[in-house]
């Protein structure tokens, strides 16, 4: 592939983006409007759809020399088959997507800039061809509704029985959709440690709007049966670390660090030793566990209990509860994390996991940066090609629009959906 044409095309699509994504859609329905069925019905998860793809796309362009695209690439394959693509689709959408570039670069758009995107067009679509051929896991598991527990009118905790056995990590997420909210697919991370049942917790937050968590907060039932994808997620434990470890979680970000909390019972880390501790020989002790929780207010410290729990019986972990003081905007709750997080120290020699909504860990990325944390010791999952830290550093581009938008704060929660049909 020829990055260089490829990097300088897409900056001048990147200030058409609105317009270029649009046009996408539009071209990929009137070719193919037997396509259309296969996609949400509404505005506003159409409007969610492009911002997706542009997303997915930006973080393409950014890693053209990343030798992690590839297994993006067959991880994403691997992933749309839950969407029932196939080899056809991959065709119409490279003739709609070139098109669209096509349109928003003007007279940039050369034979030169042609040939390079549909040279580069068709490597990623081999990839991801190739990912979901070799894959030899269904494209989804039915999982029945065991237990719905609703916390106050917007959180609730499902537990789901998969129909076949679903293998995962602690830390990690999968997509889920309901036929009672066709079409959509929303991520939403698992909330324990694998268990001898198989059953799984998923966290599910109401967001304004949001149909399938809507859905799941108020109208699921126990003996429902959801789709769940394949597990995704590289936020995962490294149990080999001789660092102490920091979990930093906003609102239902709690599950997977939950679930990692579980697993570190199972495998627990020693208590740092002190000077009169008394400790002989044997095995070097192992720092211990610093867990911050963020929520926009008191109520919404669903978990609680379980937290107080894990505090009884883990001598290792501390915990700090972030909200905003009583009678005070939820916006304090990001001041009062800035500042615990300040007063801390220790912060470059520690392996830090952050969970939340994507504006909520860009946010506590950048500050953890200027705290002096090491960037490859500060883990999580997120939106592709967020830009954390860069785009404070230069006016918001058009393409950087899509992936953070100014007006959305990290208290809003979200059906954390990046992870989606592009």
């Amino acid at each position: 592939m020829d990055v260089r044409i490829l990097k300088s095309s897409f900056a001048v699509v990147e200030r058409r983006a609105e317009h270029a994504v649009k046009f996408f859609y539009s071209h990929l329905f009137w070719h193919n409007p037997g396509l259309r069925e296969l996609f949400p019905p509404g505005f506003e998860d159409m409007e969610r759809q492009r911002d997706r793809l542009f997303a997915a796309l930006t973080h393409v362009v950014a890693h053209l020399e990343d030798p992690e695209l590839l297994p993006y690439l067959h991880d994403l394959g691997r992933d749309h088959r839950k969407f029932m693509a196939g080899p056809e689709h991959y065709v119409a959408v490279g003739a709609s997507l070139l098109a669209a570039l096509a349109e928003a670069a003007g007279e940039a758009w050369t034979p030169a800039v042609e040939k390079a995107w549909a040279e580069a067009y068709q490597v990623i679509a081999d990839a991801m061809v190739s990912g979901a051929t070799a894959s030899a896991e269904p494209p989804w598991w039915d999982a029945e509704i065991v237990r719905h527990l609703q916390y106050g009118a917007d959180i609730a905790v499902l537990t789901l029985r998969p129909h076949a056995p679903l293998s995962y990590r602690a830390g990690q997420y999968v997509s889920v959709a309901s036929d009672r909210v066709p079409t959509t697919w929303r991520t939403y991370s698992i909330g324990n440690a694998p268990r001898p049942d198989g059953t799984l917790d998923l966290h599910v937050s109401r967001i304004e709007r949001g149909r399938l968590s809507g859905h799941l907060v108020r109208e699921a039932q126990p003996g429902e049966v959801l789709r769940l994808g394949a597990p995704g997620g590289q936020m995962l434990l490294d149990h080999d670390s001789p660092r102490p470890v920091s979990l930093i979680a906003a609102g239902t970000g709690w599950a997977p660090v939950r679930a990692m909390l579980e697993e570190m019972l199972l495998r627990p880390p020693a208590v740092e030793a002190g000077p009169d501790s008394g400790q002989g020989g044997g095995p070097e002790p192992r720092p211990g566990v610093r867990l911050f929780v963020v929520a926009r207010d008191a109520a919404h410290l669903y978990d609680r209990p379980l937290i107080e729990e894990f505090q009884e019986r883990c001598p290792w972990l501390t915990v700090t509860y972030i909200t905003p003081a009583p009678g005070q905007d939820r916006n304090q709750a990001t001041d009062r994390l800035a500042n615990a997080l300040s007063h801390r120290g220790r912060w470059p020699e520690q392996d830090v996991y952050l969970s939340g909504p994507a504006p909520f860990i860009e946010e506590t990325a950048v500050l953890l940066d200027e705290l002096g944390a090491h960037p490859g010791r500060v883990f999580y999952d997120a939106v592709p090609a967020s830009g954390a830290g860069r785009a404070r550093s230069r006016p918001l581009g058009f393409g950087e629009w899509f992936l953070n938008r100014p007006e959305t704060h990290w208290y809003n929660p979200s059906d954390r959906a990046p992870r989606g049909r592009y």
